[in-house]
């Protein structure tokens, strides 16, 4: 029986493959052939470099004597553990203190032959007391640091050399597509010059490795010791620079990242010319514009990026930049996805006078604005991410509860700025508690948040958001905008309302 019923399982798809052609049943994809990557990997392989760097270690600060472990009275260990630690400790005290030196390796790529320099990861090199470069032909050469950059990974080198270099081409990263061929270049492991092969897997990944995250996703092999190796497509030309890798086990498993050539050559041009980055500053923080933001202010669908905070006197402000406008649009290019204006900002030169269409109050508004240095208001301390430490006291709170919000709320005084840490300028309503599971315990919001606005109006007392939250009821509106501070984080809350 179980025979029979083989026989006609099979017989019947026999009969479903043959009802159906094949040229039916796939799309009409062109036939690809695999490239053979001989005659691109003997141009290229002398365009990359290998990076050694030393970092010498204090060995007589670092070799501290480790704790004596507790054990109890009178056990036979104790008189054990005594003498080795006795003789532990004489050793350690005749030896003189001395630096050890310790060794790395990563990858590099020349990108001017004539002037030697040489472009590489930041982590590569960090703190190393010495750097040498070993060529394509094993020549070994020191090099001078020119400038590095943490926020993108990246450092430029320069060396001096009797032979000749062989630079790399800087490729545009934006032409790369999901699916193209790529070559990865590198010393991984500290074996030397090593070829791989790939594809684009991803293009746009945040991994959260900094604030301008855009990397290209590969599946060519990259291990340790690729970092700061090139990425070249099939024209061999550069449109990464291999930078970190997703891996459980620390080899390659298919899951690497490059920083995009667009980036790295911005900031190279920057690192040359200056020794250090000069980025464009907009003087404002942002925030994603969620589907119930974007309802809230009437934006129809998700865009832009929502202003949370202005910095006082900064760039924006000047122009007129409010918290609570969208900025939709950068020197002539829309903001499809909030990420993408940092590095947009960053990369326009300083003091430009960029035009910026925003969303203010129901309308579009074109301004614009004079970009400030992103590094001296860094210095100047008008971007500082730290809070102060909470103070808190036992004194009881006096709490109205907003169900529609899932809050708990109270009027500001004295009393609550001192035990919340909140500046006699914020105005506002204390949030005091939030109910587990509620509106706005899913947006993040929590004990100590100052409810500023509601939708783009003031508060200041908890029966006025109760009032305003009636009446955005009774309009049928779905959700409420809050503006709500936290320390020095100000952003903006979509909370959908209880029908």
């Amino acid at each position: 029986m179980k025979k029979t019923i083989a026989s006609i399982s099979i017989a019947v798809l026999s009969l479903a493959l043959s009802a159906t052609p094949l040229h039916m049943a796939r799309a009409d994809v062109p036939a690809a052939a695999i490239p053979g990557f001989e005659n691109l990997a003997e141009a290229l392989l002398p365009t990359v470099v290998n990076v050694s760097t030393t970092t010498k270690i204090d060995e007589g600060k670092a070799q501290e004597l480790p704790q004596m472990p507790e054990l109890p009275p009178g056990s036979p260990f104790e008189d054990f553990f005594k003498d080795f630690y006795d003789q532990y400790k004489n050793n350690n005290n005749n030896q003189p203190d001395r630096d050890e030196k310790v060794s790395a390796l990563g990858s590099g790529f020349v990108i001017d032959a004539e002037k030697g320099y040489i472009v590489t990861n930041n982590h590569v090199i960090k703190d190393a007391d010495e750097i040498k470069i070993i060529l394509h032909d094993d020549t070994t050469l020191d090099a001078k640091l020119i400038g590095t950059d943490e926020k993108t990974d990246v450092a430029v080198l320069q060396v001096k050399s009797d032979k000749p270099l062989v630079a790399a081409k800087f490729g545009d990263s934006d032409t790369a597509k999901v699916g193209s061929w790529v070559l990865a270049i590198g010393n991984p492991f500290g074996l030397g010059g090593t070829v791989t092969a790939g594809i684009v897997s991803a293009r746009q990944r945040d991994i959260n490795a900094g604030p301008y995250d855009d990397f290209i996703q590969t599946d060519a092999s990259i291990n340790r010791g690729n970092s700061g190796g090139p990425m070249f497509n099939m024209k061999g030309d550069v449109i990464g620079m291999n930078t970190a890798i997703f891996s459980p086990t620390g080899g390659s498993v298919g899951i690497g990242f490059a920083v995009p050539s667009n980036i790295v050559k911005n900031v190279v041009d920057q690192l040359v010319k200056y020794g250090k980055t000069k980025r464009g500053w907009l003087g404002v923080r942002i925030q994603e514009v969620t589907p119930e933001i974007a309802d809230s202010l009437g934006l129809g669908k998700p865009r832009g990026a929502l202003v949370s905070s202005v910095t006082k006197d900064g760039p924006s402000a000047k122009a007129g930049i409010e918290a609570g406008d969208v900025i939709l649009s950068f020197n002539g290019h829309d903001i499809d996805q909030m990420r993408k204006l940092p590095r947009m900002v960053a990369e326009t030169e300083v003091g430009t006078k960029t035009p910026v269409v925003i969303w203010h109050k129901n309308a579009e508004k074109s301004v614009s604005v004079d970009l400030g240095q992103l590094e001296k208001a860094e210095e100047s301390g008008l971007i500082d991410d730290k809070a102060d430490a909470e103070k808190k006291s036992e004194n009881p709170v006096k709490s109205t509860e907003l169900a529609d919000l899932g809050l708990s709320l109270a009027t500001l005084n004295d009393s609550l700025r001192d035990k919340y840490g909140i500046a006699k300028t914020t105005t506002g309503v204390l949030v005091t508690a939030v109910a587990k599971n509620g509106a706005a315990e899913d947006k993040g919001v929590q004990e100590g948040d100052v409810i500023v606005t509601i939708d783009q109006q003031d508060v200041n007392a908890p029966q006025e958001l109760a009032d305003k939250i009636a009446a955005a009821k009774k309009a049928g509106r779905g959700s409420v905008l809050l503006f709500i501070e936290r320390k020095d984080e100000r952003r903006f809350v979509a909370i959908k309302l209880k029908k």
